[in-house]
């Protein structure tokens, strides 16, 4: 799965690089093995203070900005991740993403995309550990103080689950991918696929997001 997220998050047109952030614990050493395997850079660091995990491979890599894909989103869209991106760029803020509520996307094209001065910004001033623990909260709960870019969806998808966090999340992308045999197809053929088999959003419907206090 984080092959295929890594794959399709690096068919976006305006990255510079694609990284791994992995963690110092044993049990993954062998993300780590397959990042060397297949030649994709990483960084280890914290497992809890993923907010410094993502500080300190921002300074490995003197990245000017991050963009944030976490690793269950199997369907990662590059076309969206060039949106919010174009919109980061040419929209003089410190944070773009297609999560800030209203939500109008599938959960799962997730994509964030954090200026490394407000990053720095939140890894010093940040002392809640569970916003640590999801990097982004101190941003974009933090409008006085950071400027938010909203990317949005003509059309509110919200209501569609692609991340994979259970078993049953798995199953729906595994139907996904086994119609398909590649990993070279669009979010929105994904969606008319959905409209041949409305059936398959029945798999996960009843997973609960989890939500950050």
């Amino acid at each position: 799965m984080l092959a295929r997220v890594v794959n399709r998050t690096r068919r976006a047109k305006d990255l510079d690089a694609v990284a791994v952030a992995t963690t110092i614990e044993s049990q993954d050493d062998a993300i780590a093995d397959l990042c060397q395997s297949r030649g994709w850079p990483f960084t280890r660091g914290s497992e809890r203070d993923l907010l410094d995990r993502y500080h300190a491979a921002a300074i490995v890599h003197r990245a000017d900005a991050v963009i944030r894909i976490t690793s269950d989103c199997p369907l990662i869209d590059p076309g969206i991740v060039d949106r919010v991106v174009d919109a980061f760029r040419h929209g003089s803020c410190d944070y773009a993403s297609n999560t800030l509520e209203p939500r109008t996307y599938p959960r799962g094209l997730d994509v964030e995309v954090i200026a490394f001065s407000a990053l720095e910004r939140a890894w010093r001033e940040d002392t809640n550990p569970e916003w640590r623990e999801h990097v982004t909260p101190y941003l974009y709960r933090h409008p006085e103080r950071f400027r938010l870019q909203s990317v949005r969806n003509d059309q509110d998808l919200s209501h569609h689950r692609w991340t994979v966090d259970t078993p049953e999340d798995y199953e729906f992308v595994r139907r996904v991918y086994d119609y398909f045999g590649h990993d070279r197809f669009a979010w929105t053929e994904v969606l008319t696929v959905l409209d041949e088999h409305p059936e398959w959003l029945e798999i996960n419907r009843h997973i609960p997001q989890k939500s950050v206090r």
